[in-house]
């Protein structure tokens, strides 16, 4: 009972020491998502654009930020960018996360799109809606459906790849468990307790997008999972 009673008192006295960095890992990853979901939307309509040069360059974006790594991404923007904008640890991180992701988002939402019938479109014109008028009644609200599973997935795997984040400096989560390291060399427990905060983390997010997934569903049309 003893020893249990002092791996209890460890384990609280490391989540006391992290908790405060918990709300930085949501920051940035709520912040990075947001701007992930703005960029994904605007490269996915160029990638449907009936303009070619318009379509060559956002089929351009996806294959180049899709095939650099996201941790020479954040040096990039950090210490390149950075420098010349006067971007501090946060907004770099942030803005780092958000352009990697809005590539995987741009494809993600383009199928949701192109997953729609052209019937829809055609139905739409015949009514007289004008394009943005189109997308939003109609195509959007049908893609929805398609676009919300592996969105949830980019959420979580966007979660996770805000701990690279602590490369620069930036206290979130990883950051605060390798501080606690350096301070107590206590390996084990403290990255046990990281682990498990990443895992309630993501857990309750994935919860919340099977919620929006179930609102969306269209009777008859169900996602495989």
């Amino acid at each position: 009972m003893e020893w249990l009673s002092r791996q209890l008192d460890l384990y609280l006295d490391i989540l006391r020491f992290l908790a405060p960095a918990i709300p930085m890992t949501l920051k940035v990853t709520l912040l990075a998502f947001v701007l992930a979901l703005l960029g994904g939307m605007i490269i996915s309509l160029t990638r449907i654009s009936g303009f070619a040069p318009l379509r060559l360059l956002g089929r351009a974006y996806v294959d180049v930020i899709r095939g650099v790594p996201l941790l020479v991404q954040i040096f990039f923007i950090y210490f390149g960018l950075g420098k010349i904008l006067n971007l501090d640890r946060f907004l770099a991180g942030v803005i780092a996360v958000g352009i990697c992701y809005s590539a995987y988002l741009a494809e993600i939402i383009r199928a949701g799109i192109q997953s729609v019938g052209k019937g829809q479109y055609e139905a739409a014109l015949s009514l007289g809606m004008s394009f943005p008028q189109t997308m939003r009644h109609i195509i959007f609200p049908q893609a929805l459906r398609v676009i919300i599973p592996p969105t949830a997935n980019e959420f979580v795997a966007c979660l996770k790849d805000s701990s690279l984040v602590s490369i620069i400096g930036l206290r979130e989560l990883t950051r605060a468990g390798r501080e606690y390291y350096s301070q107590y060399f206590v390996d084990f427990h403290t990255w046990f307790m990281v682990a498990v905060i990443y895992f309630i983390l993501t857990y309750g997010l994935t919860r919340m997008f099977y919620w929006l997934e179930r609102k969306y569903k269209v009777l008859g049309y169900e996602v495989a999972h």
